[in-house]
């Protein structure tokens, strides 16, 4: 999280130092570069691997690839074949960076909305903020599509084996930075009791009620069931429920970490998982919020143990006589 503080900050400092720098482009895009490295610019056809923040006039964060460690890949595509495309969009400022740029765009929203025929989003007042640096530019030319890709999906995949390298570490100075002493299962699981609680564990069949967060070792919220947290980390969806999860443990999908935790808590625990990639979400990132290969860490509240209901046993089928020949 500090790391992304740190990132977001530099930034800022830039953006703000020379705020009335920007330049005027098509269709009201407003644009200002923080580095023009001279590189030939993407042109249609092209990939760009970037590192970017999305934020809003509003000052709300959207979504940064600093928090994921993944680039995000960006194709460019040729205006034939632009459906809804416009002079100002997203196309047209990725067509003005090339490798080793970076970038503040603002996208001018009553732009958007008139040449789409789409509602302006009620996220921002009048434009969109996109902070991108590009670290690979993937030049089509006379590439096949084919041959294209492999070069994309072998820079994709180098970056996914650095944070399959990087998990346990990220665990190590988790546990280390918050002075934990966790438990550890066979599985990998690692945990700490802050409070017992009292009565029988659940088992499978059981229904588990909770609140809960979940955050990655950088500090940075995902989700939570709690509304007033949601609105303080920027994550609140209103037209979701915010009420205490109930998970009935080998029946309701959740993650395998969960499956295992859950069952060594009693009703009044409160704990903390740590739970590795294989008891997650493993090499799939979820969104623009969970990274592949991160370790996630989740504070649990048990509220209630109800017990499942007893299964009856089958009864004994009656013996067929077989006949005899």
């Amino acid at each position: 999280m500090k790391k992304s503080i740190v990132v977001l900050t530099a930034l800022a400092g830039l953006f703000f130092a020379s705020c009335q720098n920007f330049k005027k482009g098509e269709g009201g895009l407003e644009y200002k570069y923080i580095k023009d490295g001279g590189a030939e610019k993407a042109v249609g056809g092209d990939i760009l691997a970037l590192d970017m923040i999305v934020e809003t006039d509003r000052d709300s964060l959207l979504g940064s690839t600093y928090d994921l460690g993944m680039s995000q890949i960006a194709p460019i595509y040729p205006d034939s074949l632009m459906q809804g495309g416009y002079p100002g969009d997203n196309n047209t400022m990725l067509k003005m960076l090339g490798e080793g740029d970076s970038a503040v765009f603002r996208l001018n929203l009553d732009t958007m909305a008139a040449r789409t025929g789409q509602p302006k989003p009620d996220i921002a007042d009048k434009y969109i903020q996109f902070t991108v640096k590009v670290k690979k530019h993937f030049k089509k030319g006379n590439l096949t599509d084919s041959a294209l890709f492999e070069q994309v999906n072998k820079f994709y995949l180098a970056e996914t084996e650095n944070l399959k390298k990087a998990e346990q570490g990220k665990i190590t100075s988790y546990v280390e930075k918050n002075k934990l002493t966790p438990k550890k299962t066979a599985s990998g699981l690692q945990y700490v009791i802050k409070a017992e609680g009292s009565g029988n564990s659940p088992v499978v069949g059981d229904t588990v009620v909770l609140n809960y967060t979940g955050s990655l070792t950088t500090g940075k919220m995902f989700d939570t069931n709690n509304p007033e947290t949601a609105k303080k980390e920027k994550i609140h969806q209103p037209m979701r429920p915010y009420e205490p999860l109930r998970v009935r443990i080998g029946h309701t999908p959740v993650i395998p970490g969960w499956t295992e935790g859950l069952q060594l808590l009693k009703k009044g625990s409160k704990a903390t998982f740590i739970i590795p990639s294989s008891l997650g979400y493993g090499e799939r990132a979820q969104g623009n919020m969970i990274p592949a290969y991160a370790p996630l860490v989740f504070d649990v509240d048990v509220l209630e143990i109800i017990p499942g209901p007893k299964e009856e046993p089958t009864p004994a089928q009656p013996t067929i006589p077989v006949p005899t020949p």
